[in-house]
């Protein structure tokens, strides 16, 4: 399916959001969201870095799928609160409750978690649409349609990477393009916007908080040297009418309205 024009797809996965997740976990949780770090140093971490990545994405005045997890909610409304409050149209996704392991969860044990996220995001008025599996894992999909949600983002890498939404059952898949950190290159990422401009085709980025330095300063370079360039010329090819930015929720809704109209669904 061709689009009428090329996509640029942002989504963050919020895998902690605040140290007082790991205080409450006790370290018990670590293994789920690190290998290597623990929940306490994550969320602290992601603390810094979650209000700079909100206040330049306002600024630059691009919505982006932030998938949160569900037991930030227990600890600290600022997150939610932060987007609820934004003047740009965000898509506030689901991380999972826990941020544990889809694959490992029993059917009923997945089914809990989707539960517990519903109740928490409702208190905020939000019912989520949109689901990053944590640590990339898939599985249940068939809870998450019967959870109400519309699309995910599968699993990615060097082998699974795409440009392309899919639909599998009543989901869609806004599949990944590509996972970038402070190690990105720009001029890189230029050329696959540009390719996907000119194949009009789905370009999907996501990263963590984390993932661009663990100090603010370090953090806002991160910002200044890989996200500004990029997004600053993203922005002169949305002007000039051959690009779109999109959440994950609004690139499956436009993929969902392209679907009907081609099989004439009303």
């Amino acid at each position: 399916m061709e689009l009428e024009k090329g996509m640029l797809i942002v989504s963050i996965d919020v895998d902690v959001g605040k140290k007082e997740v790991g205080v409450i976990n006790k370290g018990k949780n670590d293994r789920n969201v690190n290998k290597y770090i623990n929940e306490y140093s994550i969320g602290e971490i992601e603390e810094r870095a979650f209000p700079l990545l909100v206040d330049f994405f306002n600024n630059i005045e691009i919505p982006v799928t932030f998938a949160v997890r569900g037991q930030l909610t227990e600890v600290d409304t600022s997150t939610l609160d932060l987007l609820l409050s934004s003047h740009v149209s965000h898509d506030i996704g689901a991380h999972g409750y826990y941020h544990r392991d889809f694959a490992k969860l029993s059917y009923e044990e997945a089914n809990e978690e989707l539960d517990m996220i519903s109740v928490a995001m409702k208190k905020f008025g939000i019912a989520p649409k949109s689901f990053v599996f944590p640590a990339n894992s898939v599985a249940h999909l068939e809870l998450l349609e019967r959870h109400g949600y519309l699309c995910y983002r599968d699993r990615g890498g060097f082998m699974r990477n795409g440009m392309y939404i899919r639909k599998r059952g009543r989901l869609y898949d806004v599949h990944p393009g590509l996972y970038i950190g402070q190690s990105a290159n720009p001029t890189f990422l230029k050329k696959i916007i540009d390719i996907a401009i000119a194949r009009r085709l789905p370009f999907h980025v996501w990263f963590h908080p984390w993932n661009f330095g663990e100090t603010t300063e370090s953090i806002q370079r991160g910002i200044n040297t890989v996200l500004f360039p990029t997004f600053k010329y993203a922005k002169k090819k949305e002007k000039s009418g051959s690009l779109t930015f999109e959440t994950m929720l609004s690139a499956a809704k436009k993929v969902e309205a392209m679907f009907n109209g081609i099989h004439g669904y009303s």
